[in-house]
């Protein structure tokens, strides 16, 4: 090896090193993650687009076509402007399915192994005119720098070396949808180098050879401008040029990989839509300036000689380094790019495909290192190619050739997106006959002796009367034959075939606007982990429990989590799992074969919270009236969440769709614990009961009695049916409002009970009435004694009948004024009242009542306090007082009520020894139906009645609790009207009434 040629081998060398150095520091996270993942750098990396022909073959282009070298840059621009319409669908589709290559695009449309296995076939023999573009680029500038040096050794040595990074630094992984951020840097700097060459010689070729821009300004009115004038592209092929470029930057393996199987955002997708434009138009700006400097010097006589111009604007060593670095920064990531983008898909849809996985100890390794021996292949391949190939052939045609063969996939790419009507035989007629006009016209003349078929253009032209007698080029009548051949086949067979259900499924999904409308259908796996044990018999116990692992962590579910929409998401994680790691037609063959759908129930309906949890994902994007609506549902959606009455959705599987946040608070079951789940999969009594009321034939359920945790409550349920004229699929199903109506239960059974004692009253007010009248005979016979006989045991026993009738009286007195207490007669019942005999008797009438009590009372009412009012009434308080008393207080408590004078007049209190009152309850104690019992033991009408019979007699009544220095006890105080207040209010405003306390 000669100096020069070991020159060249360091500087090669050391380039490559530094992409080495830039994707390890990257890897080992020696780089800030924000840096390597900005969309600077997605763009940048993007800019691997521009390959040998940007820099190398558009020279020879535009000394062909003048200024029809932008065709290459304005159509790629033209697809990253459509970045919101185009990409951002297909890196959705990519992402969401895990699709790392146009053949896995195609089989997962199509739902056809035979479609990804056509699109991978048709993708290697169309890239290998453009992998052997950059091989024989590469060696042509070998060749220029070294001279003598055997340049297909060195080439051969630099795709090795190529080869190598590849499989270092994109082929780690199993998976191709993991995370290659090193790959992505390197790809990045080298835009950034190939830039930086470039523009460094377009600056030289102005500068050096014509001394500025006014020495260009006076060679190309002068001497140049005949020469300039002789180069003219047609409208029409310049068009088709614009059309295929379009495509390539789509369509390229290269470039679908780094769209859409790297990690680039949608946000660097969409900042694309301008940076990559603007990178292009940077790049494009040197090339004639380029052609121009060596057309000044004499060098540039033909295209094959304006194609390397770069290596003959001078023999500086230093310029001439410049002109191989640039050309290597652009051959190298397309090379790299391209093996790993045709790796992936041989490996999916043609090595699998003939030899299916089977269980074994590591699949993972396998796929590895077919990945990686696949990568080997191509790069080789693309070399072999390359020296296969006349060495005269231009690199523009090999360029054209690649692109007009990938051109082929793309009406099927427009029908994928946009037209849910096209089928798999469409396809597959269209791809046929494209890639057969193709290879007849362009690719089987580049390396046999074949001449080119092509297609009678020039007939069809002059017999439509064009005045052209100029032969058309070959590409241009390839290009539009086969196209024209493929889109016409591909709509009018897939208009006269049938399409399947999966494949108007996968339309759905690929629509632009889809949200995809997944079915309720139920699975045969239990759970998680019956997944496992299934999925094992095809990837191996390891394999298996990874991939299980993966999804359900991805999803966060646990894996006993059987609800029906649970497993369903975890079937599609997994699917989409495989599908990055074997393609879309494997993994769909092993879910489909381990993880089947039932169809032994009622017929499928559309998944609605599926569809609402990709509205949800999908919901920023939404604009116009598609926003509009989608806020509408949320609405609606938040209106139910937040009804305050119980609701529940079950579809006709018993499906629960829907479990609002009241019914959340009525069971204690958490509504994303159970949406999704079976209605048998509720726990018990709800499971049952609700199964009852969706078989039943009644669509009202009025006070169901049930013991819950919070014990027995009484439960209304109302059932609609869903039923609509609509198509079978539609929504449909059962709601049931389920309302708590314990309290009001409670209310009518107190109502009830409170009628029973009136009645009662009114029976014993009766039983008193007649009782009386024989008590009082004793009473007479008894004091009659005292004057028959002068025993004194007969006196004596005259004396304890007499004092036991007087009891029983006042028994029966006290019964018969507390039945018609109730009864307001107004003022005229006031009198004036002790405050000790009206405890006294308040506490007689609670023994009566509660015969078993064990509590201990204590009247310590001062004797001298005298109260003004309606004694059966303030009875009635005192009553009411001491039950609730009773009620709060341990049966080893004692109760008090005193009484005494004070400023403001005399008071009564009820002091307990119980808990206390709630500070909640405390607020709103005094109001109907506020209690502190449990449920069903009180109504909570006892202290506001005390409140209103106090307000009648002018008084107030105050709440202590807890007692003062003490942690519990309660104290309730009643002020009333003192009768010597009463007498002087009455004499100082006797037509007044008495001023409010």
């Amino acid at each position: 090896m000669n100096a020069e040629a070991a020159a060249v081998t360091l500087l090669g060398l050391g380039y490559l090193v530094v992409l080495f150095a830039v994707a390890t520091a990257v890897e080992r996270h020696w780089v800030p993650a924000g840096w390597s993942r900005s969309p600077l750098v997605g763009i940048l990396a993007l800019g691997v687009y521009a390959n040998a022909w940007a820099l190398a073959g558009s020279i020879g282009v535009a000394w062909q076509w003048g200024y029809g070298y932008l065709a290459y840059s304005l159509g790629a621009a033209g697809s990253f402007l459509l970045a919101p319409v185009l990409l951002v669908p297909l890196q959705r589709l990519a992402r969401t399915h895990q699709l790392s290559s146009l053949a896995d695009l195609f089989a997962f449309r199509f739902r056809s192994r035979w479609v990804g296995t056509s699109v991978t076939l048709l993708s290697l023999t169309a890239a290998m005119p453009m992998v052997a573009m950059q091989a024989q680029a590469m060696g042509q500038a070998i060749q220029h720098v070294t001279a003598a040096a055997p340049a297909w050794l060195l080439s051969l040595c630099f795709c090795a070396i190529i080869t190598l990074f590849a499989i270092l630094f994109g082929a780690r992984h199993t998976h191709a949808h993991r995370r290659y951020d090193g790959l992505t840097a390197a790809m990045a700097v080298e835009s950034l180098i190939k830039l930086a060459a470039f523009l460094a010689l377009g600056a030289y070729a102005l500068y050096a050879i014509f001394s500025g821009p006014g020495e260009l300004e006076q060679w190309l009115s002068g001497p140049a401008a005949d020469l300039q004038q002789a180069h003219q592209l047609d409208a029409a092929q310049w068009r088709t040029l614009l059309l295929l470029f379009f495509g390539s930057a789509l369509l390229m393996p290269h470039m679908f990989h780094i769209s859409f199987a790297r990690p680039l955002s949608r946000r660097t997708l969409l900042a694309a839509g301008w940076g990559v434009p603007l990178l292009l138009l940077l790049l494009a700006l040197p090339v004639p300036l380029i052609l121009w400097g060596a057309q000044r010097l004499g060098v540039a006589d033909s295209a094959q000689t304006a194609t390397y111009a770069i290596f003959a604007l001078s023999t500086s060593p230093s310029v001439l380094a410049i002109a191989f670095i640039a050309l290597l920064a652009a051959t190298c990531g397309t090379l790299i790019l391209t093996a790993l983008a045709l790796a992936g898909m041989m490996l999916n849809h043609l090595a699998l495909i003939a030899h299916p996985p089977v269980e074994q100890p590591d699949l993972y390794r396998r796929l590895r290192w077919l990945r990686r021996a696949l990568i080997a292949t191509v790069i080789l391949a693309g070399w072999g190619f390359s020296q296969a190939v006349d060495a005269s052939t231009e690199l523009t045609r090999l360029g054209l050739v690649s692109v007009i063969g990938m051109a082929q996939c793309l009406p099927g790419l427009l029908a994928l997106l946009y037209w849910p009507g096209a089928n798999r035989k469409g396809v597959m007629t269209g791809l046929g006959l494209g890639t057969l006009v193709w290879c007849l016209g362009l690719w089987l003349p580049l390396i046999t002796p074949l001449p080119p078929l092509l297609a009678p253009l020039d007939l069809l032209l002059s017999l439509l009367g064009s005045d052209s007698l100029a032969p058309l080029p070959d590409w241009y009548q390839v290009s539009l034959t086969s196209l024209g051949l493929n889109a016409l086949s591909l709509i009018l067979v897939s208009l006269a075939s049938s399409t399947s259900p999966q494949e108007r499924a996968a339309a759905e999904a690929c629509s632009v606007d889809a949200v995809i409308r997944h079915k309720r259908l139920p699975l045969s796996i239990a759970d998680g982990d019956d997944a496992k044990k299934r999925l094992a018999s095809a990837l191996g116990e390891d394999v298996a429990e990874r991939e299980v692992n993966q999804a359900l962590a991805s999803l966060r579910l646990s894996a006993n989590d059987a609800r029906p929409y649970a497993l369903r998401r975890l079937r599609e994680r997994i699917q989409a799992n495989l599908s990055g790691l074997m393609g879309p037609s494997i993994a769909q063959d092993i879910v489909d074969h381990y993880l089947p759908y039932r169809h032994d129930g009622p017929p499928a309906r559309e998944d609605i919270h599926f569809v609402e949890h990709r509205l949800e994902a999908y919901r920023s994007r939404l604009t116009g009236m598609a926003r509009e609506l989608d806020e509408l549902r949320r609405h609606h959606r938040h209106m139910l969440a937040r009804l305050p009455v119980g609701l529940c959705a079950f579809g006709d599987d018993d499906e629960i769709l829907m479990w609002n946040d009241a019914l959340s608070e009525l069971t204690g079951i958490a509504g994303e614990e159970v949406i999704g789940a079976h209605r048998a999969a509720l726990p018990t009594p709800w499971n049952t009961l609700l199964g009852d009321v969706l078989a039943g034939q009644r669509e009202r359920v009025y006070h169901h009695a049930m013991t819950l945790p919070q014990g027995e409550r009484y439960i209304s349920l109302l059932r609609a049916r869903l039923d609509t004229e609509a198509p079978a699929d539609s929504a449909g199903g059962t709601v049931i409002l389920i309302e708590d109506h314990s309290e009001m239960k409670w209310l009518e059974n107190e109502l009830i009970h409170a009628a029973r004692l009136a009645s009662i009253g009114q029976m014993s007010a009766g039983v008193a009435h007649e009782i009386g009248n024989p008590i009082t005979g004793i009473s007479s016979l008894a004091q009659n004694l005292r004057y028959d006989t002068s025993d004194p045991h007969v006196l004596e026993t005259a004396q304890q009948i007499q004092v036991l009738t007087e009891r029983v009286s006042r028994i029966v007195g006290s019964l018969v004024g507390f039945a018609h207490g109730g009864r307001h007669v107004g003022g005229n019942a006031f009198t004036t009242v002790s405050a000790r005999e009206l405890a006294d008797q308040a506490l007689h009438l609670l023994r009566l009542s509660r015969p078993d009590a064990t509590l201990e009372h204590a009247n310590r009412c001062a004797p001298h306090v005298e109260v003004y009012g309606d004694q059966q009434r303030l009875l009635q308080v005192l009553v009411n007082l001491l039950t609730n008393a009773c009620d709060a207080c341990p049966t080893t408590d004692s109760i008090f009520i005193d009484a005494d004078q004070g400023e403001e007049g005399p008071w009564l209190s009820v002091t307990d020894a119980g808990p206390g009152i709630d500070p909640k309850i405390r607020e709103r104690l005094f109001e109907p139906f506020a209690t502190t019992k449990p449920p069903g033991q009180g109504t909570g009408l006892g202290l506001a009645l005390v409140v209103s019979i106090v307000a009648e007699h002018d008084g107030k009544v105050e709440v202590i609790s807890p007692l003062p220095g003490q942690a519990r006890g309660t104290r309730i105080q009643v002020w009333l009207c003192s009768p010597v207040v009463h007498r002087s209010a009455q004499d100082a405003a006797p037509h007044e009434p008495n001023p409010d306390r």
